[in-house]
């Protein structure tokens, strides 16, 4: 009877196999310097505006954020009035801080406006909500094609009787104040010449990637959960 032959899947046999041992030890010869750890830091805390934490963590670092942490407070007070709906008073806000923001970002301003509709529909202001749509978003429409259809969509939400599980119920959901919050931040960031995202999220994406590249040449342990940075070795 001969001999049965086992092949080995050609994706393994050329895969390289480098141990725990080993790979901790490549791990440890990567040199990162305390400063820049706590620039990235700092950032994460700034851009998110978490102005408090910024505070303590320039205090116990001695870490100088790129901006005057006062303007953060200003920043999340303009988010925290979009999350809550309050979108004539956001933009009040804005224009306190920097006129040119929406003088120079009509998307942005559109946003607001479409988000300023939204709030009269979910309060049921609805004779409100179609004068506001026929004097303020309408000309816009007319204007980019692309805001007609986002106009004429929210506007289809008068249509329906139980708006909240229409198509375009999703209008109306947090996630819809939180997208539009977030513009709004990015905006104000740009305007401050600061980034309008973390750098660490970008640096987290970027270990994923590097990963999935090497994952087709070597075996090794490697990170599966970020959020405890723990090495698992890898199936085989």
């Amino acid at each position: 009877m001969g001999r049965i032959q086992i092949g080995i899947p050609l994706s393994l046999s050329t895969r390289k196999f480098i141990t725990r041992d080993e790979w901790e030890r490549k791990l440890k010869e990567v040199k990162i310097r305390k400063e820049d750890m706590n620039r990235l830091i700092m950032n994460f805390l700034v851009t998110e505006g978490y102005v408090d934490a910024a505070e303590k963590f320039r205090l116990e670092s001695g870490t100088e954020p790129d901006i005057d942490l006062a303007t953060i407070t200003d920043r999340m007070a303009v988010k925290m009035a979009v999350q809550s709906g309050n979108v004539q008073d956001a933009i009040e806000k804005i224009n306190d801080l920097n006129p040119e923001i929406l003088d120079t970002n009509p998307e942005l301003y559109f946003h607001l406006q479409q988000q300023k509709l939204i709030e009269l529909i979910r309060t049921g202001k609805i004779e409100e909500a179609l004068e506001f749509a026929q004097d303020e978003l309408a000309p816009r429409g007319e204007e980019n094609p692309a805001f007609l259809e986002e106009i004429e969509k929210t506007v289809a939400l008068l249509a329906f009787d139980d708006v909240k599980n229409s198509p375009y119920g999703g209008l109306l959901d947090m996630s819809q104040r939180m997208k539009t919050a977030s513009e709004v931040n990015a905006a104000i960031l740009t305007s401050q010449s600061h980034e309008k995202d973390p750098k660490l999220p970008s640096l987290l994406k970027m270990l994923i990637c590097a990963q999935n590249q090497l994952d087709e040449k070597a075996v090794y342990p490697r990170i599966n959960e970020l959020s405890t940075a723990k090495l698992e070795d890898s199936a085989v």
